[in-house]
């Protein structure tokens, strides 16, 4: 008799050990302490909100175009540096719409142009750098921009000092190509007959 008693045991406990296990598998152990039932029906905890994106000052199309470039690393060379990019109009910096709806540039140290955005922050000042977030250590502020005069300082104070402030002067109206200068054509004079 008792050697038939095993084989019923092992009949009874074999499921009720598999249902305990299978019990196991379908809690939440993410953190010590915090088990949940799997027959509760309360919802799960609310996630934290997601922070709120904050509308850069500046739109990638108001910056794309043909632009002469400087920089200055003193304010009071500002007025000058304007002028001097106004010059580099012959051989301009160009910015166009990149496909994921930023715009492309040149970085630092790279003469590749890369996927740039343009963002806003919650200090209410805008950044143009690879990247979501704002302020990173490879963006660029925006110091100032009128739609003719953009002026970018970088963020790391390292860039910063080997590459100054960029002032960036429009060149032509945009959208339109190089004015070129036509020459009249004088009339052909009339032949005496």
């Amino acid at each position: 008799m008792a050697r038939l008693r095993r084989p019923v045991l092992s009949v009874v406990l074999l499921p009720a050990g598999l249902l305990m296990l299978a019990g196991c598998n379908s809690t939440n152990m993410g953190s010590f302490g915090n088990f949940s039932n799997p027959f509760s029906s309360s919802p799960p905890p609310p996630s934290a909100p997601a922070a709120a994106v904050i509308p850069p000052s500046v739109r990638p199309e108001d910056i794309v175009g043909r632009w002469g470039l400087a920089s200055y690393h003193r304010e009071q060379d500002r007025a000058r540096t304007e002028t001097a990019a106004r010059g580099q109009c012959s051989q301009p910096y160009t910015i166009e719409r990149s496909p994921s709806g930023g715009v492309l540039m040149l970085g630092h140290d790279n003469p590749q142009r890369m996927d740039m955005t343009l963002k806003g922050s919650v200090e209410g000042k805008t950044y143009v750098g690879p990247g979501p977030d704002p302020a990173g250590a490879d963006d660029r502020e925006v110091v100032t921009f009128d739609g003719r005069v953009l002026i970018l300082k970088w963020v790391d104070p390292e860039i910063a000092g080997r590459y100054g402030n960029m002032v960036l002067v429009r060149c032509g109206a945009e959208g339109s190509a190089p004015a070129r200068t036509a020459r009249a054509r004088k009339p052909a004079a009339a032949q005496p007959q």
